[in-house]
């Protein structure tokens, strides 16, 4: 009784979890569109920013989430994810303004919100009904093989063309001296997140073109 219990509210609670971050990213793909199409690329992240950070910023309880077993996802294949784009978001985009008005702000977010909105509506409905149909399935594991090329490369652009910025304005550096004996760089940090990337993106890749093979199979299976 108390497993079954437990087990409705896992399902109400990660459907309404879904389905919110899932209505938070139409909201920045609908705002970037229309922005993009009125006023130009340069107006994009103004109009977007807000629900941007909330929508991007809520994917910290998916860590949490596999932490404490309430779904399956490998904190190992999470993490890496959402810190990085964690980073863009705050580290890079709200931190350093003069990036914002640039065109790869767009491919930005437009790759990241299809892929989210597909992405937490599969699980919402899953969590939801208990099943999803093969179109949605298909989505959620092909559109990234054109989205996550992307949005990976906006990512890795935007922290370049950050570069300037952060080497001149030194913000969030430490010098020493100071009392914990401890220096910071900033812009050598955002090299370092640079370098990251090169093992990073393609083994991240491999990995959803695994997943891809094995949900498609399964489904055909099924």
């Amino acid at each position: 009784m108390a497993g079954g219990a437990f087990s409705a509210l896992r399902r109400l609670y990660l459907s309404l979890y879904n389905w919110a971050i899932f209505f938070g990213w139409s909201q920045v793909l609908f705002l970037a569109v229309k922005t993009l199409r009125e006023s130009g690329h340069e107006h994009v992240y103004g109009a977007v920013e807000r629900p941007l950070q909330l929508a991007q910023t809520a994917a910290v309880l998916e860590i949490l989430h596999g932490l404490v077993g309430l779904v399956r996802s490998p904190i190992t294949a999470t993490l890496p994810q959402i810190s990085s784009r964690l980073y863009v978001t705050w580290g890079i985009l709200y931190s350093f303004p003069e990036t914002q008005k640039h065109i790869m702000v767009s491919s930005l977010v437009i790759s990241w919100s299809i892929t989210e909105i597909i992405r937490y509506s599969f699980f919402g409905m899953k969590e939801a009904l208990g099943f999803t149909p093969s179109w949605l399935l298909w989505l959620r594991y092909s559109t990234f093989l054109l989205l996550y090329p992307s949005g990976i490369a906006s990512e890795v652009g935007l922290i370049y063309i950050a570069l300037p910025y952060i080497k001149k304005s030194e913000k969030y550096c430490i010098r020493m001296p100071n009392k914990w004996n401890y220096s910071f760089d900033y812009f050598y940090a955002a090299i370092l997140a640079l370098g990251i990337y090169v093992p990073g993106g393609p083994h991240m890749y491999s990995y959803m073109l695994g997943q891809r093979r094995k949900a498609l199979a399964k489904s055909k299976r099924e």
